[in-house]
């Protein structure tokens, strides 16, 4: 592999590692939903000119799309990253990948190896001794919140294969487009204090805004597509396994998260999991 894709790699998974952490900076100057219709309101001011590109593609494929990755993923990702670590959400979410190969072999036929199913299990286990842990016992409803997450980013994962190829930049776009209406009218009625908020946010609020929107949305989105085009997927997927890892060690430097027992095997335990999923699929690797 060419030191400049190897590079590449190395971007992507720092992030994608970094951005649980980044996101609680958001969170602490904006309520969830809130933050993340902001996100997409940058996104999707980022990305409109990609909305005029023909792609064969029926609206209604970006409305599913758009609602399921943009409105609940994001939505319950956030929602639950506000009330848990940066860390442990950084282990919960890699639920997506057990749930996509489920939903992979009930929607899509995809034949479902032993292997995998083990692997299932071990992931599943991993969260567990993970959420079981002292400090995160009062948590389990903000942990449930990230695995529902993980579970509508699989959903998405398969509405999406279900369209025709498309840019990631126009699917990011027509994701925005649908997502930001949801999160608007869900911020408004469920949160208040708007303008005070927007008026009263500091640099490190809207950093997190920008950083999310144009570090993990358009420049690691652009070169992980760009690698996916290059390069099989059983090459790119074991690195890719060290998002979670980074995801746990940023935190403790940014965040003062305490580096737990039960955080680092309950997270070796779900990633090993993932592992014998993922390199025993051979189909096309789950984006962040």
């Amino acid at each position: 592999m060419p030191f400049k894709d190897i590079l590449a790699i190395a971007v992507v998974i720092t992030i994608w590692g970094a951005n649980f952490s980044v996101a609680k900076f958001g969170l602490a100057a904006f309520p969830p939903l809130m933050m993340v219709a902001l996100r997409f309101a940058l996104l999707l001011l980022l990305l409109a000119p990609f909305l005029f590109k023909r792609t064969g593609i029926p609206v209604r494929g970006f409305i599913l799309v758009g609602i399921c990755l943009g409105g609940f993923h994001f939505g319950l990702l956030m929602t639950g990253l506000s009330g848990t670590d940066a860390g442990a959400a950084a282990v919960v979410i890699q639920l997506a990948m057990p749930f996509s190969a489920m939903l992979a072999w009930g929607m899509l036929g995809d034949r479902m190896r032993p292997i995998q199913i083990v692997g299932m299990m071990v992931a599943f286990a991993g969260v567990f001794i993970l959420a079981g842990s002292p400090r995160f016992l009062d948590q389990w409803g903000a942990l449930l919140l990230v695995a529902g997450a993980a579970f509508a980013w699989a959903l998405a994962n398969i509405l999406i294969q279900r369209l025709a190829k498309v840019n990631v930049f126009v699917l990011n776009a027509w994701v925005a487009l649908f997502a930001l209406p949801v999160q608007a009218v869900a911020s408004l009625t469920l949160e208040t204090g708007h303008l005070e908020l927007l008026a009263s946010a500091g640099w490190t609020g809207w950093g997190s805004i920008l950083y999310q929107a144009l570090g993990s949305m358009l420049i690691a989105y652009g070169l992980w597509y760009r690698l996916l085009d290059k390069h099989p997927v059983n090459k790119l997927v074991p690195p890719m396994l060290l998002v979670p890892v980074f995801g746990v060690l940023l935190a403790e430097p940014l965040l003062d998260e305490p580096l737990t027992a039960a955080k680092i095997i309950g997270g070796l335990i779900t990633i090993l999991g993932v592992a014998m999923i993922e390199l025993t699929r051979g189909k096309k690797a789950e984006v962040a």
